[in-house]
């Protein structure tokens, strides 16, 4: 006799002898349903948490250790800084001789920083999770004047330093419709819009 957890496979199509195969399911209990797992993380959303939480233990590491209720931009500034020792972007200093070329002819000693693009996306996702944490939007350290300074400060001298330009670019001019009012049938004129 087979329980509610066993199921009996017998002898396929073209099988010349007759076989079985009993296969064991985990037992069920109808009375205990698990919640369904929450579903996975967007790649974003991932990054976000991860960031979150190594900027929480860069807190917790500090001597004395600060409370992240009790951060402040000061705090954010000092994680940019150190984050900056993994970076992989070459950023020229003034006496290099590769000061301002963006393809350098050979290597020279210059240090490996963070991209300017990787702190302010990272200050995004912070900001964001600072509020979804229960952070007041006010009191947001990663929104501060400061931070956002210090960034238009990285990203300037990284342009000065790699030649490259961080430059926004323009938006192109809209059509505009503008019906005429000379005429009695008002036909459509189509007209760039100045910025």
């Amino acid at each position: 006799m087979m329980s509610n957890d066993q199921i009996r496979v017998e002898g396929g199509e073209g099988s010349s002898s007759r076989s079985s195969t009993t296969v064991l399911l985990a037992p069920s209990d109808d009375h205990h349903h698990q919640p369904p797992p929450p579903p996975q993380l967007s790649r974003y959303e991932s990054q976000k948490r991860r960031d979150w939480n190594t900027f929480g233990q860069y807190l917790k590491n500090q001597r004395p250790p600060v409370p992240l209720s009790q951060s402040n931009y000061n705090h954010v500034l000092e994680f940019l800084r150190y984050l900056d020792q993994f970076g992989k972007t070459k950023v020229h200093l003034h006496g290099c001789p590769f000061f301002g070329e963006p393809e350098p002819p050979g290597p020279c000693t210059c240090p490996l920083r963070q991209a300017w693009g990787s702190l302010d996306a990272l200050i995004g996702r912070l900001r964001a999770a600072y509020e979804e944490n229960g952070g007041l939007p006010e009191n947001n350290p990663f929104a501060s004047g400061s931070i956002r300074v210090y960034l238009r400060e990285v990203r300037d001298f990284q342009a000065k330093a790699r030649g490259i330009s961080y430059k926004k670019k323009k938006k192109k001019r809209k059509l505009q419709n503008r019906a005429s009012t000379t005429s009695a049938e008002a036909t459509p004129t189509f007209q760039l819009q100045s910025s």
